[in-house]
């Protein structure tokens, strides 16, 4: 039997909201919320369980070494049902979790949740106003879907750098990408949040509505509200295609290439169009079966010419290969290997760790690139089969630092760089251990030296929250006053969470 179902479907029943329960129903079904609660919800929302064949895709996760317990998905129709499936959560006292593309890697406190998902996949509506200085990005739209959608309509807006990506969730932590050099993170570009609070009551938040949360969603938005909309700046685009350079280098030539990058991007002066280099140390059996391959890739906002001069340096590096060319902007991620057909956005057990830099220690790098050898030679199968990559990620950052920092929540304006170790780990290896082992001890020789710095989008939930919101105390007091006032009972506690 199918528990999909439409609810236009369903008999109306009246909402028993502020009637507590208790306890959350120990085996919640789609049938019971259907009966509850469908006829409350907008003709095209679906309510289902792990019996329906959509189960499985609308509960998938970028992580699944740990997953939470979903016991009944309902995917909304329409923005308004979010705040009615919230009342109708807290009215059975069951947990609820608000997922767009579910990339949360929030294993540690992620794998607590038992309860309803609020799927917002089906609210997609991407609408460039008017006045053609802003756009509405509805809670279900993804990196890809808003990147082509407004370039064809001559715009762009500040999305992070991988296709898959929901927009939403990226934003709410800071959300970085490649026009972050021209026009700031993701959070930056924010005028207004249509926002469902935890007591399933629904605000408008911006700067001159509810100031005090608006300045907590930029970098820290995942603990206090369920964005169902969002109106964000937006920019004509600057140029019809960027200019791509991919590199490849061996590993003797590392200690050059390190000393490159730190001149190039110098103390947050990297040239605001060359909007992004990613990098990264990988076993590439084209070149090497034994030693990583360095390989390198810059995209620049404009014709070749004008890129090639400022990648004269990298150009003079010996290259075992390269390969350039000219893309519109949507095809970046494709050229630089973030689309979606890369296969980076498949669901897999992952061995994760990450940490942010502000310039390079070519020394340490040298030993996280020994340390990739070693443990290759060890345990080929993390590094073949499973994939193991070191991965760097450095963006133009002028519009990033230019705003104050006491501005938004989000905390690490200037760090310049962000770094991560990955390997999948298929589900009945015993490699598990050593991958996370080699994980720590990548970014333990990232962290030496100095205090870490994490990426709320990129923490597994071991991380201390000071090196996620910020060392000065404020910044924690600040947080949690927000939470006692808008979230009191915690109730988005499940991604990174301020109150434990």
């Amino acid at each position: 039997m199918l528990f999909r179902v439409l609810v236009n479907a369903a008999p109306l029943s009246e909402p028993d909201y502020f009637q507590p329960h208790p306890t959350t129903p120990r085996n919640l079904t789609a049938d019971q919320v259907m009966q509850d609660l469908g006829g409350q919800l907008s003709t095209g929302t679906l309510i289902f369980g792990p019996e329906d064949e959509a189960y499985e895709n609308a509960t998938k996760r970028w992580n699944i070494l740990e997953v939470p317990n979903i016991q009944v998905v309902v995917q909304v129709g329409q923005e308004a049902d979010v705040a009615k499936v919230v009342q109708y959560c807290n009215s059975k006292s069951i947990e609820f979790l608000a997922v767009n593309r579910g990339h949360s890697l929030s294993i540690y406190s992620m794998k607590k949740f038992k309860g309803i998902q609020i799927d917002l996949k089906q609210l997609m509506g991407i609408t460039l106003l008017n006045h053609k200085k802003s756009a509405i990005l509805q809670g279900g739209t993804y990196g890809i879907n808003v990147m082509e959608t407004l370039w064809d309509l001559g715009y762009v807006t500040a999305t992070g750098a991988h296709e898959c990506v929901g927009y939403m969730g990226l934003a709410l932590g800071g959300g970085h990408g490649r026009i972050e050099g021209l026009y700031g993170l993701a959070s930056d570009n924010f005028i207004k949040l249509n926002t469902v609070l935890a007591d399933g009551s629904t605000i408008e938040v911006s700067q001159t509505k509810h100031a005090d949360l608006f300045w907590g969603m930029q970098g820290a938005g995942h603990n206090y509200g369920i964005v169902t909309s969002a109106e964000v700046k937006v920019f004509p685009r600057i140029a019809d295609t960027w200019h791509y350079h991919n590199y490849f280098w061996s590993g003797d030539k590392l200690e050059t290439v390190f000393e490159r990058l730190n001149a190039f991007h110098g103390n947050g002066s990297t040239p605001v169009k060359m909007g992004v280099n990613f990098g990264s140390f990988t076993i590439n059996p084209t070149f090497s079966n034994t030693s990583a391959t360095i390989w390198w890739t810059f995209a620049y906002a404009g014709p070749a010419n004008e890129a090639e001069a400022l990648l004269q340096p990298f150009n003079e590096i010996e290259a075992l290969a390269d390969e350039m060319g000219d893309v519109p902007y949507t095809q970046v991620p494709t050229v630089q290997g973030t689309n979606i057909a890369s296969g980076g956005c498949e669901p897999t057990r992952k061995a994760f760790s990450h940490s942010l830099l502000q310039t390079y220690n070519v020394t340490n790098e040298r030993a996280v690139y020994d340390l990739y050898n070693t443990n290759a030679a060890l345990y080929p199968t993390l590094a073949r089969e499973g994939g193991a990559v070191v991965l760097y990620e450095g963006y133009a950052t002028e519009a990033v630092e230019k705003v104050p920092e006491k501005l938004s929540a989000y905390p690490h304006r200037h760090e310049h760089h962000i770094l991560y170790f990955l390997a999948n780990v298929a589900e009945n290896s015993t490699l598990l251990e050593p991958a996370l082992e080699w994980a720590n001890s990548t970014r333990d020789l990232w962290n030496y030296g100095r205090q870490p710095a994490n990426y709320i989008n990129y923490c597994n939930g071991d991380e201390s929250l000071e090196s996620i919101y910020g060392y000065e105390p404020w910044r924690l007091q600040r947080l949690r006053k927000l939470k006692r006032k808008y979230d009191p009972s915690n109730r988005f506690r499940y991604h990174i969470p301020v109150r434990p």
